[in-house]
C-alpha cells in the first residue's frame, strides 16, 4: 500500500466514525492511533474554538497522565482530501498557536469565566488551571490529513514550562504503518548522547534470526531516552503505564538514593530489541555501538520508569554513577508474523518477575489466535462477508496491501470486509466489558481496560469454549456497541464515548438473559424500534451521569465504580413493546 492509498484509506475510516465534524473524526482516527502505538496516553475528543480578545484558540482534544503531571492537546487540520497536498508550514504553524493561546490563557485563569460549563472543553479548562503547576511535560500536536514539510516547530516557554509543538501529517502516520511497528521513528545516538559509544561483547548471529549485544547503559543516557519517547520505548505487547508503588520499583528507587554506585550490581538489567545498529570502537579502542534504530525495552520497563521518575521528582539524585547492564537482539527476520511471535516469545520469558505483565503477553495467546481463526472462516449470514479481527496491529492494512493487488480485488476486498468490520484487540474489550456492565472498568482507558480482559482470560475466568457459537455472539456484543455509539454521538457534545458505554451496560442490566445475541448476529444491526429505545435511555443515562458527578469532569466520574452503582441503581423507562430483540 502506497501513500496514497493509505490517505484514502484512512479517510474511509474518518467517515465511518460517525462524529458531526469531520476534523473530529479525523482526530480521533489519529490520536487513537498514537495511543495505540504509546505516543500518546488515552485521548478524548474535544471541540473548541472561540476568541479571547483578538485572538483566536482552538483545540480538538487532549490527552492527561494517570498522574496528571503530563499532558497532550490536539488540534485538527483536515482537509478531506483524497490527493496527496501539501500544508504550508505557516498554516500548521497557525494551528499549534491556536492550541497554544487555549492553553495559556487556561493556565493563567481567564479562559474559564467565558465558557460553557457544560462542555467537556471546560472541564478540561478547569483541569489545566488546576494542574499546570505540576505538568512535567506538555506538547502539541498539530494532525492533518496533508503532507507538512516541517515535522516539529520550536519549542515555547509559557508560565516556565515548555511546550514541545510537532506535527502528526499523513506521511508520518503512514510511516508508522508501512514499518508495521510503532519503533520506527525511535533512533538512538549514543556517540551524541553519553559522549562516545558504548562499549560492548558483540555476538553473531549463527542459526539464530538475530545478533546479540552485551553492553551497559549509563542511566543518564537511559534517562534521556525515557524522556524524548516515553512508552513508544515499550514493546506492543507489554506496553503498560507502569506504577512506581510496586516493591521492585521501591527497591530501585531507594538503590538510586542511597547507593547509586551498587545499582548495576543489585539490578538484573533490560533487554531491548532493535531493528538496526551501528558500531564504532571506544575512545579507549574497543568495539562499541554507537547508533541504534527502532529501539524497544521487552524487559526491563519497569527499571527504566523508575529510573525516570525518581529523578524527576528528586532533582538532587544524581545518575551520573549508574549503570543498568543491557541485552540488545538485533532482530533480523523478514517476517513479520515471525518476528513479533519472537518478540512475544522474548517477552514472556524475560519477563518473569512480574505476573502483570505476563497478563499483557497477549497477541499469541491462544484466545486471540482463536479469535483470529474464526474470523477468517465465519461468514456473515449473507455468505458473503466477514468480520476482521485485527490480533495483531496493522494487519488490516497489511492484508489489503497483500491480497488487494488489483483495484478490483482490492474494492471486493473492502466490500465483503470493510472497515466498520474491523475489531482491534483493545477494541473487543471495550465491547466485552461495556455488556459485561462493567463501564467503569472501559473507561479507563483502552490499554488498562484491555489488561483487566486478559487477567480474567489469563485466571481461567472465561471457561465458554471459543468456538463458532461463541464467536457469533461476540460479533453480535460488537454490533450492539457500534450501533449504540453512532446514536449517541449526534445526541451530546460531550462525553458521547462515556454514554455510550454506559448505556450498553445499562442495556445487558435491563434486559438481561432476554435480549437475544442471535437476532442480532442474524441481521447485523439492530432493529429500528430497539434504537429507538436506547435513544429515550441515552437520555436517561446523560442525565444520571451528569447529577451525580457533582461537578466533576464526566470522564473522570465514569472511572469509578461508584459511578456504575449510583448509574444501576437509577430507575429506567420500560422497555416499549415490540422490540424484536427480545425473547
Amino acid at each position: 500500500m502506497e501513500l496514497i492509498d493509505f490517505l484514502r484509506q484512512t479517510q474511509v475510516e474518518v467517515q465511518e466514525t460517525d462524529v458531526p465534524y469531520p476534523e473530529l473524526g479525523f482526530a480521533e482516527v489519529v490520536m487513537q492511533h498514537m495511543c495505540d502505538i504509546g505516543m500518546t496516553f488515552e485521548p478524548v475528543v474535544c471541540h473548541y474554538e472561540g476568541k479571547f480578545g483578538n485572538a483566536n484558540l482552538r483545540i480538538s482534544g487532549y490527552a492527561i497522565s494517570e498522574e496528571c503531571d503530563q499532558i497532550d492537546l490536539f488540534v485538527s487540520l483536515y482537509a478531506g482530501v483524497n490527493d496527496i497536498v501539501s500544508v504550508p508550514d505557516s498554516d500548521t504553524k497557525n494551528a499549534a498557536d491556536q492550541c497554544l493561546r487555549f492553553l495559556t490563557k487556561c493556565a493563567e485563569g481567564k479562559l474559564l469565566s467565558t465558557m460553557d460549563q457544560s462542555t467537556d472543553a471546560y472541564g478540561l479548562a478547569l483541569t489545566i488551571q488546576e494542574c499546570y503547576p505540576n505538568l512535567d511535560q506538555i506538547r502539541i500536536y498539530v494532525l492533518t490529513d496533508r503532507q507538512a514539510k516541517a515535522k516539529i516547530f520550536k519549542a515555547r516557554e509559557v508560565s516556565s514550562k515548555t511546550i514541545k509543538l510537532e506535527v502528526m501529517d499523513i506521511e508520518r502516520l503512514y510511516r508508522h504503518w508501512s514499518e508495521g511497528k510503532p519503533r520506527d521513528e525511535i533512533t538512538v545516538n549514543f556517540t551524541e548522547i553519553s559522549g562516545s559509544s558504548l562499549p560492548c561483547v558483540y555476538v553473531p548471529a549463527t542459526l539464530a534470526n538475530y545478533d546479540c549485544i552485551f553492553t551497559v547503559f549509563p542511566a543518564e543516557t537511559l534517562y534521556f531516552v525515557y524522556e524524548k519517547y516515553g512508552a513508544r520505548l515499550l514493546e506492543a505487547n507489554v506496553r503498560s503505564f507502569l506504577s512506581a508503588t510496586g516493591k521492585v520499583n521501591k527497591g530501585i528507587r531507594e538503590t538510586l538514593k542511597e547507593a547509586p554506585e551498587k545499582f548495576m550490581a543489585y539490578n538484573n538489567g533490560i533487554v531491548v530489541i532493535a531493528d538496526e545498529v551501528r558500531m564504532a570502537n571506544t575512545s579507549e579502542g574497543g568495539p562499541g555501538l554507537a547508533w541504534m534504530k527502532g529501539m524497544q525495552i521487552v524487559n526491563g520497563g519497569q527499571t527504566t520508569a523508575s529510573i525516570y521518575f525518581t529523578k524527576k521528582k528528586n532533582s538532587e539524585i544524581n545518575l551520573r554513577n549508574v549503570r543498568v547492564p543491557v541485552k540488545v537482539l538485533v532482530l533480523k527476520s523478514d517476517d513479520s508474523e515471525r518476528e513479533e511471535e519472537l518478540i512475544s516469545d522474548i517477552s514472556k520469558y524475560a519477563n518473569s518477575q512480574n505476573a502483570v505483565k505476563q497478563a499483557d503477553l497477549s497477541a499469541n495467546k491462544p484466545f486471540h489466535v482463536a479469535i483470529e481463526k474464526l474470523s477468517t472462516t465465519v461468514f456473515c449470514p449473507d455468505g458473503t462477508g466477514r468480520w476482521f479481527y485485527e490480533r495483531a496491529t496493522g494487519s488490516y492494512n497489511t492484508m489489503l496491501a497483500r491480497e488487494g493487488k488489483t483495484p478490483a480485488t482490492l474494492k471486493k476486498l473492502k466490500d465483503s470486509i470493510p472497515n466498520a468490520r474491523k475489531i482491534s484487540k483493545t477494541d473487543l474489550a471495550k465491547y466485552l466489558n461495556s455488556w459485561s456492565q462493567k463501564p467503569h472498568i472501559v473507561a479507563l482507558g483502552s490499554q488498562k481496560n484491555f489488561t483487566a480482559i486478559m487477567e480474567e482470560i489469563n485466571s481461567g475466568n472465561v471457561t465458554a469454549e471459543i468456538d463458532t457459537a461463541y464467536y457469533k455472539r461476540m460479533i453480535a456484543k460488537a454490533i450492539v456497541f457500534k450501533a449504540t455509539n453512532k446514536l449517541v454521538r449526534p445526541m451530546f457534545q460531550a462525553f458521547q464515548g462515556n454514554v455510550a458505554t454506559y448505556l450498553v451496560s445499562v442495556l445487558a442490566s435491563q434486559l438481561g438473559d432476554r435480549f437475544d445475541l442471535e437476532k442480532v448476529w442474524q441481521q447485523q444491526d439492530l432493529s429500528l424500534k430497539l434504537k429507538q429505545q436506547l435513544t429515550v435511555w441515552a437520555k436517561e443515562v446523560h442525565s444520571v451521569l451528569h447529577k451525580t458527578s457533582n461537578g466533576r469532569m464526566i470522564s473522570e466520574w465514569a472511572k469509578k465504580a461508584e459511578c456504575w452503582e449510583q448509574v444501576m441503581e437509577t430507575s429506567y423507562s420500560e422497555p416499549m413493546a415490540g422490540i424484536p430483540e427480545i425473547k
